[in-house]
């Protein structure tokens, strides 16, 4: 041992013998492989010192938020030893759980429950319970013999480098995909070589990879489409990108950090460009806004050339059929293709909501997940729900604007007040808080504040109302003086920065927390503000006083991504889910690392635009050629 470096002797300390077996369930193999290993590590056997060197330790740093040792995770895993022609001794990865509470008072309410995880490395023939009782037994003998740890290991979190059996669902989803795609590449063939004229088979023209990318990246001029809302492309992708930079933002958060407290305390906190991803959310209600302008604008529309009827079944249709198949297959990707196309020492615990997924997809098809379950299945897809139920409601509003015009309309503003007055209340009653300073929002404040659709309803009602407000005035021109045009602008710049930044002096850790009063005012507010301020910069456009920003966002150039924006929305978690698994050190977090976001959003364009173009596309184009006219 003189001659080892420090840190493996630091790791072999205190195990040149085999732990005591009391507490340790029977198990003659385990045991026989554990003598194997100890009475290997006493000799210096290579194997069994990587074994040892595999493993983590107490992480330094505990006091800046360092509360993972990875260990390393390919070393222990790549272990297989022949130790006779009946035994066999693999490495099996675990993490350790130690309550930071037993080892460290942060004084700090919101890490009472954070754990620091350990990485261990034994031999596989053990479970969980007795890796448990040697991993406790052995760190009481490193450490000092007279502290004690409520040490834990999870069985679903170990690893080993024995291949998964696929199951059914596996199968089908690869054998799924494999045909769906056979289908795309045969028609792209047949397309390429054989149709040597624009007059193809109708098929051909719908599942041909070909022409659905001309009709994917086809750049439209303004002219073209008198009911084209050009600038809605720019908000729409701009929304977008804030949606994927949030969420890079949320994974480089919960990724094992040497910063964690440190980053969220004082380094990042303190930065206004924080205020972004805090109130990240007004991208959803962008989204939420345009939803309800356009259903609104185009269904008017078309009950104005029908005088008021309105096929309220094929509403449905064209929407679930829009939505539902990316959606199932995205289920099925994330939950049985991500072990298969991924793995590392984060990865077998499975992505944020698998559970949910195994257990409550159903949830999820039916559109009811923001109310059915407190944590949903795909993090995103509450925002699914939240359209689709105010979609499912949009025939009643509909009808009642083409009957009633105007006063229909106020009702739905009675509608949007009362709902911003539910919203107080129930921040106001429950003491609810969004506050980043919680660092993990509790799920009863998430599902009532957040995922909930009547606490989502006023943007989508107001797009709605706008989109009324457009039908009415189409083809009209204001006539708007510079004074009102820069009075608009001031007031719609500032009730934006007013959402994004009014709540980032309370965001800082020294300063005082908002009251609740506070809090629910500007939660309330800022739901009916911003969208009031889309409304201004839409309008403008409509009426030729956008100027510089409106020709930013109203260039063709942003129409390839907001056709794709949907499976992008799907997908970009996919590809950040396995980049923040796959780690195998510890991670710093910094405004520059989410330089990262990038990266992440090529990949995540490429597999939507692979995605769309066997499922989406194809599907799409099939509806609509079968679909009445």
């Amino acid at each position: 041992m003189s001659g080892w470096p420090s840190g493996l002797r630091r790791q072999t300390q205190g195990i040149q013998s085999c732990p005591s077996q009391k507490g340790v369930t029977s198990d003659t193999q385990c045991l026989a492989d554990m003598k194997e290993l100890f009475a290997g590590v006493k000799t210096g056997s290579y194997w069994a010192l990587k074994m040892i060197d595999s493993w983590g330790s107490f992480p330094s740093g505990l006091l800046y938020g360092t509360f993972y040792d990875l260990g390393n995770f390919d070393e222990c895993l790549n272990i297989n030893q022949e130790i006779s022609s009946s035994q066999t001794i693999k490495g099996k990865y675990c993490f350790m759980a130690v309550p930071l509470k037993d080892v460290l008072d942060t004084g700090i309410e919101s890490l009472e429950g954070m754990q620091i995880k350990i990485a261990t490395c034994f031999p596989a023939s053990c479970s969980a319970t007795q890796v448990e009782t040697f991993a406790g037994q052995l760190y009481q003998n490193k450490v000092n013999s007279s502290m004690s740890f409520n040490i834990s290991i999870d069985e679903d979190g170990c690893q080993t480098s024995d291949p998964v059996p696929w199951d059914g669902l596996t199968i089908f989803t690869v054998v799924i995909l494999s045909v769906l795609t056979l289908i795309v590449v045969s028609a792209t063939l047949y397309d390429y070589f054989l149709c040597t004229t624009q007059q193809k088979p109708a098929l051909i023209k719908i599942i041909s990879a070909r022409a659905n990318s001309r009709a994917l990246f086809r750049l439209e001029v303004s002219s073209s489409n008198s009911n084209v809302i050009d600038c809605l492309h720019g908000i729409r992708c701009m929304s977008l990108i804030w949606v994927v930079f949030l969420h890079e933002h949320l994974y480089s958060l919960i990724s094992p950090n040497i910063n964690f407290t440190y980053a969220l305390a004082v380094s990042w906190l303190e930065k206004p460009s924080s205020s972004f991803f805090v109130h990240g959310y007004f991208s959803v209600d962008t989204f939420l806004f345009i939803g309800g302008l356009l259903v609104s604008l185009t269904a008017l529309r078309t009950m104005e050339k029908t005088n008021g009827k309105l096929n309220v079944p094929r509403m449905y249709v064209n929407r679930i059929i829009r939505i539902l198949p990316v959606l199932a297959m995205a289920i099925l990707i994330y939950v049985k293709l991500m072990p298969v196309v991924s793995g590392g020492p984060l990865f077998k615990s499975g992505f944020h909501g698998k559970e949910e997924c195994v257990n409550g997809w159903y949830w999820d098809l039916l559109f009811i997940q923001n109310y059915a379950t407190k944590t949903v299945c795909l993090d995103q897809s509450w925002y699914l729900a939240v359209d689709m139920q105010l979609y499912i409601l949009s025939p009643l509003l509909l009808i009642g604007l083409y009957k009633w015009g105007k006063k229909a309309a106020w009702a739905i503003v009675g509608i949007v007040v009362l709902l911003s007055g539910c919203l107080f209340a129930t921040q106001m009653v429950n003491h609810y808080s969004m506050s980043i300073k919680y660092v993990l929002v509790p799920p009863c404040t998430n599902s009532k504040l957040y995922l909930a659709t009547h606490t989502h309803a006023a943007p989508w009602l107001i797009g709605f109302l706008f989109g009324y407000f457009l039908h009415l005035n189409r083809g009209r021109k204001f006539q708007i003086s510079w004074l009102v045009l820069w009075l608009g602008w001031i007031i719609s710049l500032a009730m934006f920065l007013t959402s994004i930044f009014a709540t980032y002096p309370s965001a800082k850790w020294s300063a005082p927390p908002l009251s609740t009063l506070e809090e629910s005012l500007y939660y309330t507010l800022t739901r009916v503000g911003w969208p009031l301020a889309m409304c201004w910069v839409v309008f403008v456009y409509i009426q030729g006083y956008g100027g510089l920003a409106n020709s930013f966002l109203s260039t063709p150039l942003w129409q390839p991504l907001s056709r794709l924006s949907y499976s992008v929305f799907i997908w970009h978690m996919f590809v950040q889910e396995i980049n923040s698994r796959n780690v195998r050190t510890s991670t710093y977090f910094s405004s520059y690392t989410m330089l990262n976001f990038w990266s992440d959003f090529g990949i995540s364009l490429i597999m939507s635009y692979a995605l769309y173009l066997i499922i989406e596309a194809p599907i799409g184009g099939l509806h609509s050629l079968w679909r009445p006219s």
